[in-house]
């Protein structure tokens, strides 16, 4: 379970941390020039928000397991991941964007599974 948890952190994190920096030091018309259409619908100013908060929480997913303490962290982060995820699979729904929506519902079981696995409780 442990080298598990490991593995999906290391990714999350990972993916998190690319793709929001990505979309952070990108203009919104870059975004959706690489293919996140998604981005149309948003000013850029939550486009910014969104980036900015999958970035740090991609880094509180990895960063608190490498120090070796700070699990709550750890969770808050993966639940924020969780929350960005379930706002992307609604909005790909909705434009019927149905294959970016499997991946990320992929992403939200990842997330899910690092809080569950590090709920300070």
């Amino acid at each position: 379970m442990v080298i598990a948890l490991w593995i999906v952190q290391g990714l999350l994190g990972l993916i998190f941390v690319i793709t929001g920096s990505f979309k952070f030091f990108q203009t919104r018309e870059k975004v959706i020039a690489s293919g996140g259409t998604w981005a149309e619908d948003f000013s850029p100013g939550i486009i910014k928000t969104i980036a900015g908060a999958e970035l740090l929480s991609g880094l509180l997913v990895i960063v608190p397991r490498l120090l070796g303490h700070g699990h709550h962290t750890t969770f808050i982060a993966a639940a924020v991941i969780a929350l960005i995820m379930a706002g992307a699979i609604f909005t790909h729904i909705r434009r019927k964007e149905f294959k970016h929506a499997m991946i990320n519902v992929v992403f939200l079981l990842m997330a899910l599974f690092v809080a569950y696995a590090s709920r300070p409780f």
